[in-house]
This record gives structure tokens, C-alpha cells and sequence, in this order.
């Protein structure tokens, strides 16, 4: 016969287990509704098509941080002409584009807003046909993601374009439309505007004949949806009516935005629902394109404080109605983002790639002078234009010549991408400088001009030289420094909006 506790062996469960049984349930449904969080986000996620991007790019490592290239994009699909207004077919087109550089110690960050009447050579861009355009030089860059004509855009050929512009490798481009930036206001409350006056309808919309309803009563509100979307692109009937004006309200904009995500927390409770929020409207490259990688990559940026986070403009200048790029002031601004300089000149290179330069020379060291000799090319004017197919080597060369004290007076491309060796062209007088700027430049020719000036034409050899040797610019350049605002900054600061520059 078995004993009494025999007939009934299951004993009463104590404590400690009852609280393991518990705490595994509730990590099955917590794994359970993370991963229907996960599944729904996937699904929202839309991404651009790889084979769009270039492959002649800067290489991996060209800079020793992040480079993020965010785009809003004005295109009027799935129901975003409601709220922009215009044509739901029309052509995508790029509204506003900045390149945020995340440095390696991933607590500074610098977003260079790039205007979109800015004359640049657009690259080679992939087609819906599949076929590649030809580069196109004294093109606005806003026409880069206008490239194939579609309503969804070209994200891929705004990518290339800042790619051959800067020299540094994009490593994630992010598309924000119409409906997403108003539904990311919305998520956060808010966010904090500062106004110099009212504003009226027919600042927003200058076709109007009368001067319609308030829009914005002057000083200090907090603004969401619709009423964020009109605040960023109001342009004439504030400050001087520029479009530089209207970045640098842009910019105050999103330096509010981030404030109000920092004081929201990074916690899956609060991150989630703004996750879910941004990904219903964007574009991202396909790097990005599971939720499990975006989130990371969001998670990864917590700890950028605010006041280490900039904002700035590339140089520039008026051309006629247009925007020039100065030299040699976005060379030496590209070159300090490559060697993670801070607006300060601080090094933020943290341990990615940190002595990663040291110990290594190159086969030419001899013939160029010791790093940090940066008055090597004072007072020397060259101009430098691209002889490969291979993007950015205009910006880099220049980036290498200004480090060493020359003037870049500007870049482009040549009449042909067809150079195998590197030429230095020189005008009357002026080859003992020539001889200079060739040192820089291991195994290139001299050749003489009937005109005036330096030219360096860059051929293939360029692409493989190891340029590691030129010294670390001090800081980004005391133009753009100056102008640039802190994410901390208060919003009712600098409330001209004026160009100046």
C-alpha cells in the first residue's frame, strides 16, 4: 500500500518557485509582445534600392565616425499632399538634407545642412530603366533626388551626390516625408518654436491675394502636426525670406525635436511608440531596414549629449540666385569631420580607429613635408578636378591640400574621367609652386599652361594613394564654427533668420 504523502506527491510550491514560474511567463509574453512590437515596425519600414548607389563610393573607414544623410522629402504619395499640398503624382523632390556626422566617441555629433539651391555635379544616378545618367555639373542639388522623374524620389542619387561632394562614406540615408515629421511632433507633445512676429497665411503660401488667417502669434509656443509642418517651411514673410533663413529656423527645429526625444527617455516604452510613429513615413537604405537594426542604431546614440550635438551650414555663398560652395572653407570642414575634429578642434575620435593612423607611412613620405607643416602651401592657389570615374577624390585631394596650407579655389570634374596619372598643370612663373603641389601627389607629371593658374587633374594612381600622413586640421573652419547652433540652445535665440555668410 503506498504511504499517504506517496498517494499525493505534488507538494505545495513555495515561494522562490512560484517567483521563477512567473518571472518566466512574463519573459514568453514579453518576448511574445516584443516580438509582435518587432514584426509590426518591420512592416512599416519601406527601403530604396541598393543597386542605386554607386560603386565607385569613398571607401569603408574614410572616416573614423558615422555619416548619416537624412532627406525630407516633399513627394505628395500616400497621403502627404493633404498636408503639403500639390499634385500626389508629382515628382519627389528634396525639401531639406543635412549630413549628420555621429563621431566614434558617439557623444559628440555635427549635422551640416546642405541648401538645396546649391551648385554641385550630381554623379552618375541609376534610373527606374536601369540605365545610369551622365554626371551633370552646375546642377542644384535638390535635383539629385528629382533624377528618374518618380514620385517617390531618388534617395540613392542624393546619397551619391553628398558622397562625391564630401568624400566621406554615407553610411545610412534616412527619408523623412510629410506625414512622418508631423507624426513624430505629435509622439513627443511638441515642440518648442519661437516666432519674431505673427505670421499669415500668405507668408506660407505668398500666391495668396490676401493676407489670410494668423498662423503663428509672435514669441514662444509649442507646435505639433500640421502646425510643425507649416513652421519648418514657412520661407518668405520672415527674417530676410531666404532659404538660408528658413534652414536656420530648420535647424532650431529639430534641435527642439531632439531635446523633447532626450527628455521623453531611450526606453523601449517611450522609444517604441516614436519608432512606430517615424517608421510608418520613412525611407531608409536597406542596412537599416528591420526594426531590430534601427532601433539599435537609435539606442546607440543616447548618450550624445546635448549641448555636443551642432548644428551647421556647409560654406556658401550667393551665385546669382543660387547657392556657391566656398573654398577653401568645405574642404577643410570635410577634412575635420574625416579626422572626427569637434567644432572646438577637439579630437573625438574615441577608440574606433584611435592609433589607427600611427606608425604607417607611405612610399612617398620623403617627398612630402612632415605632418603639420601647414604653412608648406601658403599663399599657393590650385583648383582640382576629378579625372576618374571614381567619386569624391576631388574632395579628398582637396581635403589633403588644404590640410598642408594651400588654397583650393574649387572642385569638379574634368572634360574626361579617363586619367591614369595624375597631371599638375601650371600657368607662366609658376612652377616652383607647381613643383610644390606635385609633391603632394607621388608620381605625378608636370605640365605647362598658356594661361594662368595651378590645375591638378587627378588620375587613377590617386585613388590607391595612402594620404594618412597629411596632419589633422586643427578645427572645423572659424566660418562655419561660428554660426553653428547647440541642440540646448534656447529657441527664442537668434531670431533674425538672416543669411549673412
Amino acid at each position: 500500500m503506498p504511504t499517504s504523502h506517496q498517494a499525493n506527491p505534488r507538494r505545495p510550491r513555495g515561494p522562490l518557485r512560484t517567483a521563477f514560474l512567473v518571472a518566466v511567463a512574463v519573459a514568453v509574453l514579453g518576448t511574445a509582445g516584443l516580438g509582435w512590437i518587432y514584426l509590426k515596425l518591420n512592416g512599416n519600414i519601406n527601403t530604396f534600392d541598393a543597386g542605386g548607389i554607386s560603386r565607385n563610393r569613398p571607401p569603408e573607414g574614410s572616416s573614423k565616425g558615422e555619416n548619416v544623410l537624412v532627406i525630407g522629402s516633399d513627394a505628395r504619395t500616400d497621403g502627404n499632399s493633404a498636408l503639403g499640398g500639390g499634385d500626389s503624382s508629382d515628382v519627389g523632390r528634396s525639401d531639406t538634407a543635412f549630413l549628420m556626422h555621429i563621431y566614434a566617441d558617439h557623444r559628440h555629433a555635427v549635422a551640416v545642412s546642405i541648401p538645396r539651391d546649391t551648385l554641385v555635379t550630381i554623379p552618375p544616378c541609376k534610373l527606374p530603366d536601369g540605365n545610369w545618367t551622365r554626371p551633370q555639373t552646375g546642377a542644384m542639388f535638390n535635383e539629385a533626388y528629382s533624377v528618374g522623374n518618380t514620385a517617390k524620389g531618388n534617395p540613392a542619387c542624393t546619397q551619391n551626390t553628398v558622397e562625391s561632394l564630401t568624400g566621406l562614406r554615407v553610411d545610412h540615408t534616412v527619408v523623412v516625408d510629410f506625414k512622418g515629421f508631423a507624426a513624430l511632433t505629435d509622439v513627443v507633445g511638441g515642440v518648442p518654436v519661437c516666432l519674431p512676429q505673427n505670421i499669415y497665411q500668405k507668408d506660407l503660401n505668398p500666391n495668396r491675394a490676401t493676407r489670410g488667417a494668423l498662423l503663428f502669434e509672435k514669441g514662444r509656443q509649442t507646435v505639433s502636426g500640421q502646425k510643425a509642418l507649416d513652421y519648418v517651411r514657412i520661407r518668405h514673410g520672415i527674417g530676410d525670406g531666404s532659404d538660408i533663413g528658413r534652414i536656420k529656423r530648420q535647424q532650431a527645429f529639430v534641435a527642439g525635436l531632439i531635446q523633447r526625444v532626450k527628455s521623453e527617455g531611450f526606453t523601449p516604452a517611450k522609444l517604441l511608440p516614436l519608432a512606430d510613429a517615424a517608421t510608418k513615413s520613412m525611407t531608409v537604405d536597406p542596412e537599416l531596414s528591420t526594426a531590430n537594426r534601427l532601433i539599435t542604431f537609435a539606442m546607440s546614440l543616447q548618450n550624445i549629449d546635448l549641448h555636443n550635438t551642432k548644428f551647421v551650414t556647409i560654406p556658401w555663398r550667393y551665385q546669382g540666385s543660387r547657392v556657391a560652395i566656398v573654398e577653401p572653407d568645405a574642404s577643410e570642414l570635410w577634412a575635420a569631420l574625416k579626422a572626427d575634429r569637434t567644432i572646438d578642434g577637439k579630437d573625438a575620435g574615441g577608440r574606433k580607429g584611435s592609433g589607427g593612423g600611427k606608425g604607417r607611412t607611405t612610399a612617398s613620405a620623403s617627398a612630402v613635408p612632415s605632418p603639420g607643416t601647414s604653412s608648406f602651401g601658403k599663399g599657393v592657389t590650385v583648383a582640382v578636378y576629378n579625372g576618374t570615374t571614381t567619386g569624391g577624390l576631388a574632395s579628398r585631394a582637396a581635403s589633403h591640400l588644404t590640410a598642408y596650407g594651400f588654397t583650393v579655389t574649387g572642385t569638379a570634374n574634368a572634360s574626361s574621367q579617363d586619367h591614369i596619372t595624375t597631371v599638375v598643370e601650371y600657368g607662366t612663373g609658376l612652377k616652383a609652386q607647381a613643383e610644390k603641389v606635385a609633391a603632394l601627389f607621388p608620381g605625378a607629371r608636370l605640365n605647362p599652361l598658356a594661361g594662368t593658374g595651378i590645375n591638378v587633374v587627378l588620375g587613377r594612381t590617386y585613388a590607391t594613394q595612402d594620404t594618412s600622413a597629411s596632419p589633422a586640421p586643427a578645427a572645423i573652419p572659424s566660418s562655419v564654427a561660428g554660426n553653428a547652433r547647440s541642440a540646448d540652445d534656447d529657441p527664442c535665440s537668434d531670431l533674425t533668420y538672416g543669411s549673412g555668410g
